[in-house]
C-alpha cells in the first residue's frame, strides 16, 4: 500500500515547482511576442525572426506543459482527498508504486497507460 502522505509531498512540491515557472515562461513569451513586434515579420529572411520564432514556440509549449502537468497535478491532489488515488482510473487496480514514484499524478495503471489512456 502505497504511503499517501509521501505522495502528497510529492505532489504539492511539483505543483510548487510548476507555479513557480509559469511566471517565467509568461515573461518569455511576452519578451519574444516583443522582440517580435520590433524585428522583420518575414521570420524567413530575417536572421533573427527564425531565433524569435523557435524562442517562441518553445515556451509557449513549454507553458502549455506546464500548465496541463498543473492540471494533472490537482486531480491527483483530489483523488487523494476522495480517497480514490492509487486506483487506476479505467480497471480499479492499484497503480504500482513504482510508477506512482515516476508519475505521482498518474491516473492509470501501466497496462492503460500503455494503451495511450495515461498519456
Amino acid at each position: 500500500m502505497p504511503d499517501f502522505d509521501r505522495f502528497r509531498v510529492l505532489l504539492e512540491e511539483e505543483r510548487a515547482r510548476r507555479l513557480e515557472l509559469l511566471p517565467a515562461l509568461r515573461a518569455d513569451i511576452d519578451a519574444a511576442n516583443s522582440a517580435r513586434q520590433d524585428s522583420n515579420v518575414d521570420d524567413e529572411h530575417d536572421p533573427e525572426g527564425a531565433t524569435i520564432a523557435f524562442e517562441l514556440s518553445q515556451a509557449s509549449a513549454l507553458l502549455k506543459q506546464s500548465s496541463a502537468g498543473l492540471d494533472q497535478i490537482d486531480a491527483a491532489l483530489a483523488r487523494l482527498a476522495a480517497g480514490t488515488y492509487g486506483a487506476c482510473a479505467v480497471c480499479g487496480e492499484p497503480i504500482a508504486e513504482g510508477r506512482l514514484e515516476a508519475r505521482p499524478w498518474t491516473p492509470f495503471c501501466l497496462r492503460h497507460a500503455s494503451s495511450g489512456r495515461g498519456r
